[in-house]
């Protein structure tokens, strides 16, 4: 009997929970604007009318006890509907904000290193010990974290200065220091170092300085994505975690787009490439001296930005900063991707994660793990660097061949989670949304192409790791090819039309100045500013390229002095 009375409060309840929970998901709907207006329109119309059929079938049959009854578990299945889809959509819109969010600092960390089992246990340990810091890289930053070290703790301690990376971690595993200040940005080129492999496990943190440095790092937005063409830049960084924290740019590619012929050109840069890296608004950065390009990424992304726009003399429109964590987690949300590996690119185990089961010739389905490894992997080819550049290239289209399928509603929950702390960028949520909203209406039939740059190995003078390593002087015919298929597919061609440089009337850049054999740059010039790096009777500056164009050129011992060997394999690489 009391159930049959409280029947009518309870039906009264959940219709009122159902109106407010529609009002809401329209809100929603309408706020987060991802419909087309021909889908969004009848949407909010069926929401509206169902509803208002519901109420009216209540109030209509509200004597009759077995409609009513049906009507109220109506009610309670709509609001719980009508509830859910307002969540998610929602969370979509937090997701968005977040990663649009336009981030005007670079955080910086610099930590006081020690061996694990050093007696220093606190910054008042150091007292009376030997500290190793960097005479000329990264000045600002050891200046910070020694303030800071005094700020926190008045201690004297002996500065013992050191030209590069690597030479800190010697003194610090031969005991020549007690501590070095390190910036945890340059912590991959030590342990990457045969040498250093095991630092991180060998060596712990005392102390970390922590401060922020200005970034402007602005769109050179287009006036609508799904009409006109525009470059996005996808730097990959080779940390773990915040994806906001400054480190090595591995992942280096243009992503060209054209929404009127549904054209995605995919224009890699290997991480080694040996260009003149324009700072941008960076902090302590050798402005203008030749570095590897993965080295931009611990000055910020806009100082990759600014040295690729300069190598290939283009513009770039918007920006993707992601890193491990964020290849990781998106494949996994997604649930797993698959690629298809060409003949003779099986590997059995990736060098990232020998624990890890490597891909064999033809398709392969690959969590998150296994999509990281597999695009990180260059020893297991002849090719090398190259290779994972193609790697990164069939990893990238496989996410979005993932992402825009139907295959994404099952996984939707687990994406929204991966994507709040997996990149940001300077795409706007309503660029985005637009863009979401062209492709449930138009459904475009991608086409994807690809190209990358490359060059020649050879081992020179790097600022950032104040020592010689492993680089890629590139060709400039392949720059120069980059160019006009990034420029063919911006004009409504397709850039494998494009299969040879276009003559230039001018000089577009600074990399015009090429090295005979290697199509690098006339170095001659920096490297006589490193005397004690270089003996500048090496260079030969009259040899003339192919072309014609006057070059110098290393002359190696055992090489000719017109040529670059084909391959110098150095010990180690930073």
């Amino acid at each position: 009997m009391k159930a049959l009375k409280s029947f009518p409060l309870w039906n009264h309840l959940f219709t009122i929970l159902m109106v407010i929970t529609a009002i809401f998901l329209g809100w929603q709907l309408y706020t987060l604007n991802v419909l087309p207006t021909n889908i969004q329109t009848p949407v909010l119309l069926a929401i509206t009318l169902i509803c208002i059929t519901v109420i009216l079938v209540k109030i209509e049959f509200k004597q009759s006890k077995n409609v009513s009854m049906g009507a109220l578990v109506v009610s309670i299945l709509l609001t719980v509907m009508f509830g859910t889809g307002s969540y998610y959509l929602y969370r979509t819109n937090g997701t968005l904000a977040s990663i649009t969010a336009i981030k005007n600092t670079n955080d910086n960390n610099i930590s006081l290193i020690v061996l694990k089992d050093s007696s220093i246990n606190s910054l008042e340990d150091l007292a009376g010990k030997k500290v190793g810091v960097l005479k000329n890289i990264d000045k600002g930053g050891t200046e910070k974290a020694l303030e800071q070290i005094q700020k926190e703790m008045p201690v004297e301690f002996e500065q013992v200065e050191l030209d590069s990376v690597p030479q800190e971690a010697m003194a610090l595993y031969s005991g020549a220091v007690d501590a070095v200040i390190l910036n945890e940005a340059y912590r991959t080129n030590v342990i990457e170092l045969e040498d250093y492999a095991d630092f991180s496990e060998k060596t712990r943190v005392v102390f970390q300085a922590h401060f922020k440095t200005s970034a402007t790092n602005e769109a050179l937005a287009v006036s609508d994505v799904t009409t006109k063409p525009y470059n996005i830049l996808i730097s990959g960084n080779d940390t773990y975690g915040d994806v906001g924290e400054l480190s090595r740019s591995d992942v280096n590619m243009v992503v060209t787009v054209n929404p009127m012929t549904s054209t995605v050109l995919l224009t890699s840069i290997p991480r080694d490439s040996y260009v003149p890296v324009d700072c941008g608004d960076a902090y302590a950065c050798a402005e203008g001296q030749l570095d590897k390009i993965t080295h931009t990424g611990i000055n910020g992304i806009t100082s990759t930005k600014r040295t690729v726009e300069k190598l290939l003399d283009i513009d770039i429109n918007y920006t993707f900063r992601v890193n491990f964590s964020s290849v990781t987690n998106i494949v996994d949300s997604l649930g797993g991707i698959d690629i298809e590996v060409p003949e003779g690119q099986a590997v059995e185990t990736f060098y990232a994660d020998s624990t890890l089961e490597g891909v064999t010739e033809g398709w392969n389905h690959l969590d998150g793990e296994r999509a990281l490894s597999f695009a990180r992997e260059r020893y297991a080819y002849i090719d090398g660097d190259n290779q994972r550049v193609r790697n990164q290239q069939m990893v990238l289209k496989a996410i979005f061949d993932k992402a825009t399928s139907p295959e994404i509603i099952v996984n939707y929950t687990s994406l929204l989670n991966a994507l709040e702390s997996a990149f940001d960028t300077t795409l706007s949520q309503d660029e985005i949304t637009n863009f979401i909203k062209y492709q449930i209406q138009a459904m475009p039939g991608w086409k994807f192409e690809t190209y990358q740059v490359s060059g020649e190995g050879s081992t020179l003078f790097c600022p950032s790791l104040g020592q010689e390593a492993y680089v890629t002087v590139l060709n400039q015919d392949t720059v120069a090819l980059a160019h006009d298929k990034i420029q063919a597919v911006l004009d409504g061609k397709d850039a494998d039309e494009i299969t040879e440089p276009q003559p230039q009337e001018t000089e577009t850049n600074l990399y015009q100045q090429d090295l005979s054999g290697a199509g690098g740059y006339d170095e001659s010039a920096y490297y006589s500013e490193y005397p004690e790096y270089y003996d500048e009777s090496q260079w030969e500056t009259t040899v003339t390229d192919e072309s014609g164009m006057e070059a110098g050129v290393i002359e190696d011992p055992g090489y000719e002095a017109d040529s670059i060997p084909e391959e110098i394999v150095p010990e180690s690489e930073g």
